[in-house]
């Protein structure tokens, strides 16, 4: 069905960019013929998007004595740890918010070190990366030969200048029978939306790893006053108040994200596990289909150059390379025998949203059982890890609200298409799946929404007294959506309409969760306001579930 209510686009804001004369070339090939395949864009996206392979330009090196302001503007990182490795991640812009980054286009050598204590006395690990103009001089370090299960500390240097210091883990052994592991759920940070506020007091909380469920940036326009920041004490510069399209767009958006100092503080005090969900690229896109009504071949075109800003600017191994508009980015993780993650990407292989992604009564259309949200080789490889896991937790990091949503209190309620609620064939085949895996002790988390829940998942949402299979938890945003309210318009009709729902709160903040061999507790953690700076951090409401026994209790 046609996406009703959505503005139309068109291939010329495509060709509207000065900076993208590939993607412009492409644009107006595209626009030339009418009946151009899915597949054939595909092909075509390595002859339109200009992006070599590492070094394949051959570029000379750039002295990095030369560098004369701090070329580590936008932090330093690390993510998706393992037991024996960790992923480190630093990008280097000295002029952040130019095109180039303020560097030529040549490589750049850039060393790293690893330590076992702050001070960097006992150095573990060391050596030198490179960082290319093609991948905008980023620089992804898999560093491996470290211990499990143990903190360690991280730097990079180039030329006379040295990065901050970051602070890191391993996962245990996957055969340890780990006792504890703490790990805080983030979502939907929009810039122009207020203050990182939540980050910084994320930074201070004593967790192994977090997990980030999407929405790491939004693609619309952030004007010169930083939106609902009103800042006065610095000018956002006036190329940021359009929407990110192309590659030279999303890679300068990622730079003013990163270069926020709340969000530096966070990512330098604890290892990021990172997915997507559909502001990285554009609002509520399906797949190849996008809002904008354009062809398919356009949305892969934002899509390439989307991806590929993705990866440049997220500690993310070379496995998750995206290959034109392609990223595999649904991987795996373990913490020993006590968690295992899943983590998904239910925006690149879904249907397009049934019924116009308009709010609406499941029928025929949305519960197609030819409908996926995940797609198949994402499903199978999901209940197939869950089959061979000997995890006592499996935790499942996603985008959109898994459990059902009833959004008023008729008889046939209306529901999210975006949600699972639009896709409840595949949800059916992954409750299935799990069940048929004997998984005991289910952990969804959820971002997107802007506001925490806690949900019971019932193998049947019309009948309460279904049996439960576990537990959704909804981390709220850290800066979209404004302040919230503690008790949004809808508060008491969701409560109502959905007896499965425990808990409903609509502030900023982050969902804390500590699990070990008996039980995991979720914290959710909120301020009072992300439009001015500085709001403190309080504990809202707190739930418990029993490991073998799934079903949250307030403590």
């Amino acid at each position: 069905m046609a996406r009703t209510g959505r503005r139309r686009g068109s291939l010329l804001r495509y060709a509207s960019s000065r900076h993208d004369p590939e993607l412009l070339a492409a644009a107006r090939h595209f626009g030339r013929r009418r009946f151009f395949t899915v597949t054939a864009a595909v092909a075509a996206l390595a002859f339109t998007t200009n992006l070599p392979a590492r070094g394949a330009t051959g570029s000379a090196e750039l002295d990095a004595a030369r560098i004369a302001t701090d070329p580590f503007t936008l932090g330093i990182a690390s993510g998706d740890p393992l037991p024996g490795s960790v992923l480190l991640w630093t990008r280097l812009a000295p002029a952040p918010y130019e095109p180039d980054g303020g560097l030529p286009q040549q490589y750049v050598v850039v060393e790293w070190e690893v330590a076992g204590d702050e001070l960097f006395s006992l150095i573990v690990r060391s050596g030198t990366a490179v960082a290319h103009p093609e991948y905008h001089h980023s620089v992804h370090v898999d560093v491996d030969g470290l211990e499990p299960g143990r903190v360690y500390y991280y730097r990079f240097r180039t030329g006379a200048w040295i990065s901050e210091t970051g602070r890191t883990r391993t996962a245990p052994a996957t055969t340890t029978a780990a006792a504890t592991l703490s790990y805080a759920a983030v979502a939907c940070q929009a810039y122009h939306d207020g203050y990182f506020t939540v980050h910084r007091h994320l930074a201070q909380d004593d967790v192994d790893v977090v997990l980030h469920l999407g929405d790491y940036l939004y693609e619309y326009a952030v004007n010169s006053a930083g939106g609902s920041r009103g800042s006065t004490d610095r000018q956002v510069p006036d190329f940021f108040n359009r929407e990110a399209v192309t590659l030279e767009d999303y890679r300068l958006r990622y730079a003013l994200y990163k270069s926020d100092p709340d969000l530096r503080a966070v990512h330098a005090a604890h290892p990021f596990v990172v997915t997507w969900d559909d502001h990285e690229t554009q609002n509520n896109y399906a797949g190849a289909v996008g809002a904008d009504n354009d062809p398919p071949e356009m949305l892969l075109l934002r899509r390439a150059a989307a991806y590929r800003a993705h990866w440049e600017n997220q500690p993310l191994r070379d496995a998750q390379l995206p290959n034109g508009p392609d990223m595999r980015l649904y991987r795996r993780l373990q913490w020993g025998t006590l968690a295992q993650f899943d983590v998904l990407d239910t925006r690149q292989y879904r249907s397009d949203q049934a019924y116009g992604d308009t709010k609406h009564i499941p029928g025929p259309e949305s519960d197609d059982p030819a409908r996926t949200i995940t797609g198949a080789a994402q499903e199978s490889w999901l209940i197939d890890g869950w089959r061979a896991s000997g995890a006592l937790w499996n935790v499942m990091p996603q985008q959109v609200c898994f459990s059902q949503r009833r959004l008023d209190l008729n008889p046939e309620a209306r529901m999210s298409m975006d949600a699972w609620d639009g896709y409840r064939a595949s949800r059916r085949r992954i409750l299935d799946g799990a069940k048929s895996a004997g998984v005991e002790n289910l952990v969804v988390m959820t971002g997107d929404v802007h506001v925490g829940y806690a949900f019971d998942i019932k193998d049947d949402f019309d009948d309460p007294a279904s049996r439960t299979l576990g537990t959704e938890l909804v981390a709220t945003s850290v800066a979209s959506g404004r302040d919230g309210a503690e008790k949004p318009p809808t508060w008491d009709t969701y409560l109502r309409a959905n007896p499965h729902l425990k808990f409903y709160n609509g502030l900023r903040g982050y969902v804390k969760v500590t699990l070990d061999r008996q039980t995991a507790r979720a914290d959710f953690r909120t301020v009072s306001a992300v439009t001015t700076p500085g709001a403190p951090i309080t504990t809202t409401a707190s739930f418990l579930t029993e490991a073998g026994n799934p079903g949250l209790e307030p403590v």
